[in-house]
């Protein structure tokens, strides 16, 4: 049990179940969650608490395996406070927990093309941390700043240098916590933008199981880029495509099950455990060692305890 926590203005709630919280919907209690209810309680609050106690940020849970023990120590999410969205010129500034989705959509509305965020499931301070991206268009290519709060609750702002982008990541300090992003947009005329979120949302609904509980693309592409889109895209080192040469598409154990419409979506078909998850991408992971020598890398989060034997009494 973590005793003394610091006072705070939002909620802290102990021995919080996450499974609810997370589109996979599995993974064990937190031992503390808190949800700030704003900047300067999410300072305070770091600034003042142990720190030998873990923290870990959680976005919405959109591409995110919390294992059945749960996670040791603060889970820091974040809400209403953090979802504005800012437009002045040709920069938006959006928090942390605003949606992806909103973003570009507000973006658009104002002419500012960051399409590429219509269908990329989660919040923006999880983009940011993955450097998200699709249609060959990354986090990285529009990134200008971002507003972080440290383990010991000083406030700094992050350049692109700093968080060093790569293919689906980004180095942040553990415990950090990011609370708006600055992104730089191309301009566009608002129609055309709009009309190519409608494009690009059907085509995802076309080829990707929008409907069942996924947490997105469970693996890195080993090609070491995202898909394009474009008529000439090649899929030979695409994570899929390895996959279903390996004979995994449709590929199940447990509640777990690669899933038949894209086989680089791991799926709970109901009653998955996270075990189940993990254990399937790992033997997946392994087949398609043997068939290609590709050592697919996990694009999903995995964290937390991997049995409740090591939960807290």
């Amino acid at each position: 049990m973590i005793d003394n926590l610091p006072p705070v203005r939002g909620t802290l709630t102990l021995n919080r179940e996450l499974a609810g919280l997370t589109w996979l919907r599995v993974g064990g209690p937190a031992d503390v969650l808190f949800q700030p209810a704003d900047a300067d309680d999410l300072v305070g609050f770091l600034a003042k608490l142990d720190p030998g106690i873990p923290v870990f940020p959680m976005g919405v849970g959109s591409n995110l395996i919390v294992r059945d023990g749960g996670i040791r120590g603060v889970v820091i999410r974040l809400g209403r406070g953090f979802n504005d969205i800012e437009i002045d010129g040709n920069k938006v500034t959006a928090g942390a927990a605003a949606l992806g989705a909103h973003v570009a959509r507000k973006g658009a509305g104002a002419g500012l093309d960051l399409t590429f965020l219509r269908t990329i499931p989660g919040s923006i301070g999880g983009a940011v941390r993955m450097n998200a991206g699709c249609y060959g268009a990354y986090i990285a290519d529009v990134f200008d700043s971002a507003q972080v709060v440290t383990r010991d609750g000083k406030l700094v702002t992050l350049s692109a240098k700093d968080l060093d982008f790569a293919y689906r990541q980004s180095t942040l300090p553990d415990g950090w916590v990011m609370i708006r992003a600055t992104f730089v947009a191309p301009k566009g005329d608002p129609t055309k933008l709009a009309a190519m979120m409608d494009e690009q949302l059907a085509q995802r609904d076309a080829t990707q199981p929008t409907k069942d509980r996924t947490a997105g693309s469970t693996f890195r592409n080993p090609a070491g880029f995202s898909s394009t889109g474009q008529a000439d895209d090649v899929h030979t080192l695409k994570a899929w495509k390895v996959i279903e040469d390996a004979g995994l598409r449709g590929a199940s154990l447990g509640g777990a099950q690669m899933n038949p419409k894209h086989p680089n979506f791991l799926t709970n078909t109901g009653n998955a455990s996270a075990a189940d998850l993990e254990k399937l991408g790992e033997l997946v992971r392994k087949k398609v060692y043997e068939s290609s020598g590709l050592r697919l890398i996990w694009e999903i989060m995995r964290v937390g305890e991997t049995t409740p034997d090591k939960a807290k009494d």
